[in-house]
């Protein structure tokens, strides 16, 4: 299963974390992994090229991701963690909880 957790801190978004594999189908076949994978990645792209935040990224051999905005979060940036959040909703509306969770954590 994958999960996802978003990051906030007083209510606003600062990061995310994906772990996990979906189980939905073999590996390479598996869409659901895919549609998360595509999704996560381009946000990270777009944190990077599009905005000026300093963004601190973590991954694991296994295709876990970790991404964190230091200091001040610009509105660019938190609508791309925003749109992120949506992408992975409607995956889960679509599947549910046998193979992806959306979790949130203020901290």
């Amino acid at each position: 299963m994958i999960k996802a957790c978003f990051y906030l801190k007083d209510g606003k978004y600062f990061g995310f974390q994906v772990s996990g594999h979906a189980g939905y189908a073999e590996a390479g076949k598996d869409i659901v992994c895919s549609a998360v994978s595509a999704l996560t990645i381009n946000t990270v792209n777009a944190l990077e090229e599009l905005t000026s935040d300093s963004v601190i990224v973590e991954t694991e051999e296994a295709g876990d991701i970790k991404a964190k905005i230091l200091g001040n979060i610009s509105p660019e940036s938190e609508t791309l963690i925003k749109a992120l959040r949506i992408g992975l909703c409607n995956i889960y509306e679509e599947y549910e909880d046998d193979y992806i969770k959306v979790f949130f954590k203020e901290v």
